[in-house]
């Protein structure tokens, strides 16, 4: 028995399944395959999982079988736990080093884990034999999120349009991200930024990858690792309220006046929105996905029915979507085109707090718009370097789909476990 199957039971013991996954992190790579299919077996059965539970049986069985290891990677990535489809993937490659689909798959499941380095290197050994879809494609897409905007762009150049449709969305995705990565370290060198799109450059990636504008840095952690993110945020009237003044000053220097404020129906998102219209002076409406001309508001997008949250994808006509807390580690599903600040947890300010809407949404309108100091160790985020960035990537701004950006890109921040 391994220490990695002592760990896994240890906290099934306990009705701990979370615990258990996380223990098998550190032997994830470094345990044999066969006991590693034990433990994935017995938290596979614990969470019900038939079909992982089923290809990790046959593989502690028959770790020899490229197939077998095959089916108990690919179970693994579907199971959203791909650190444990790693080794039994690579195992399978180095058996058969000139299958595709299983270059694929462990390509799939390395960006899962954001391992966007390891992905090059895998792509890119194969030099001149790289097809060019979809794998040229991911090598581009690989080294634009680990940061090499010089050498992902080179390589875009040279990828020919894809002979397969399917593949037409995905190529039009990354010319306009390459387009706004350019722009934004152009952006940024103009205004002398320290680190134009480097390892700190929150903002400008933030803008390059996802299409939308960052409205604040957090004040704190920096020299932690935080790099302008936050972790846990327990959060204020305040905070909100000064989200909505960099909303109104992103709004002004991109030349935009949106005739309403459209309501999503949650609780959170109402009071936002009734905030917002009360700060920007507009009437506010409900949310209608054909709405043109209008700024829809979500405190936090993973909390909206995903149903809805669908309908934000392709823009109307006029439509901002601006969102307050914006989840770094678990990106939603669209990209809003204005986000207050990116954090792990956000706990809202008026979660115990049982007055009406409006009255809430009053208190945050008059509350204090400056922003927070913070711990005194952050690079300081004025107004006019943030109304600067707006203005200098205006004509970019809120052009084409809301696409999903799972990772969070090539700047580092701490997280929780």
């Amino acid at each position: 028995m391994t220490n990695a199957m002592d760990e896994v039971r240890r906290f099934l013991k306990k009705d701990d399944l979370p615990g258990a996954v996380r223990s098998l992190r550190p032997h994830a790579e470094t345990t044999p395959i066969a006991e590693l299919a034990k433990a994935a077996r017995a938290l596979a059965d614990a969470a019900g999982f038939k079909d992982l539970a089923g290809a990790a049986k046959a593989a502690a069985k028959r770790p020899g079988e490229p197939q077998t290891l095959y089916d108990f990677g690919y179970a693994c990535v579907e199971r959203g736990i791909a650190f444990l489809a790693v080794a039994p993937l690579r195992e399978a490659l180095r058996l058969l080093p000139d299958s595709r689909a299983l270059r694929a798959e462990l390509v799939s499941a390395l960006e899962d884990e954001n391992r966007h380095d390891e992905v090059i290197e895998l792509l890119s050994g194969r030099g001149a034999a790289l097809p060019a879809w979809p794998e040229t494609y991911l090598l581009v897409h690989h080294t634009l999120l680990a940061g090499d905007l010089d050498t992902a762009a080179r390589i875009g150049r040279a990828l020919p349009a894809p002979e397969d449709p399917q593949w037409a969305d995905a190529h039009d995705r990354q010319t306009r991200r390459l387009h706004r990565t350019d722009r934004a370290r152009r952006a940024r060198s103009a205004a002398g930024h320290a680190d134009p799109l480097g390892r700190t450059d929150l903002r400008g990636w933030h803008y390059g990858l996802t299409g939308g504008l960052l409205g604040t840095l957090s004040p704190y952690g920096w020299d932690a690792g935080m790099t302008g993110r936050f972790a846990y945020l327990g959060d204020t009237h305040e905070t909100c309220r000064h989200g909505l003044a960099r909303l109104a000053l992103a709004l002004e220097a991109a030349g935009r006046r949106p005739s309403t404020v459209s309501l999503l129906p949650g609780r959170s998102d109402r009071i936002l929105g009734l905030a917002a219209a009360r700060v920007l002076g507009l009437p506010s409406v409900p949310y209608e996905p054909s709405r043109t001309d209008t700024l829809v508001v979500a405190y936090d997008l993973n909390a909206v029915d995903p149903d809805l949250v669908r309908t934000l994808h392709a823009r109307a006509d006029g439509q901002i979507l601006a969102e307050h807390a914006t989840r770094w580690t678990n990106p939603p599903a669209v990209s809003a085109d204005f986000s207050t600040l990116l954090c792990q947890f956000v706990v809202p300010p008026w979660k115990e707090d049982p007055r009406p809407e409006e009255e809430i949404a009053r208190d945050i309108a008059r509350a204090d718009a400056a922003a927070d100091q913070g711990d005194g160790m952050t690079p300081p985020d004025p107004d006019e370097d943030f109304r600067a960035f707006a203005s200098a990537v205006r004509d970019g701004w809120l052009t084409g789909p809301r696409d999903h950006v799972a990772s969070p890109g090539p700047v580092p921040s701490s997280r929780f476990a």
